[in-house]
């Protein structure tokens, strides 16, 4: 073996490294994202209804959507990770997830804003139990229940803060 082997040898194994470190963090971002999604959008209906021009019982639609679509996706994306890999899933994930975020965020009518809901919980459905499931391949069972309590705090918070934000 000579020199560049070796060299090249020891930078694959500290980028290894440096995506296990990273990898509980990237999981835990995406639960937290998930989970404030599915309520923070509660407490701003008032205000979205009257920025579309409907009253805020019509926007029921736009709540369910979300939930609806998580219910809908989870089961397959098992399957889907399987299928085309996890790193590829996790991260299209993130990217369908964020593209709905932005498209909710433009959003001018509200069957559109459905439509995004729908397509970000698509996202959302992929990212947590893909997430989990990259942890569980990537890590020894005595390092496994360490990471995914680091991952699962942040889901539980989620929840508290999307309740209390003010739009």
């Amino acid at each position: 073996m000579n020199g560049a082997d070796s060299a090249s040898g020891a930078t694959a194994i500290a980028s290894r490294d440096n995506a296990r470190r990273l990898l509980p963090w990237l999981v835990a971002l995406a639960f937290f994202m998930e989970s404030l999604d599915t309520t923070i959008l509660n407490t701003a209906v008032p205000t979205i209804a009257q920025a579309l021009g409907v009253v805020p019982l019509s926007m029921k639609s736009v709540l369910s959507s979300y939930t609806l679509s998580l219910a809908v996706f989870i089961p397959i994306s098992g399957w889907v990770a399987d299928r085309f890999g996890t790193r590829v899933v996790f991260s299209s994930a993130i990217g369908l997830f964020t593209l709905g975020s932005f498209l909710c965020g433009i959003s001018n009518n509200i069957h559109l804003l459905v439509a995004c809901r729908i397509l970000q919980g698509c996202g959302g459905a992929m990212m947590v139990p893909v997430g989990r499931l990259t942890l569980v391949r990537t890590f020894s069972k005595s390092e496994l229940i360490r990471a995914m309590t680091f991952v699962a705090i942040p889901g539980l918070v989620g929840p508290m803060l999307g309740h209390s934000s003010v739009v």
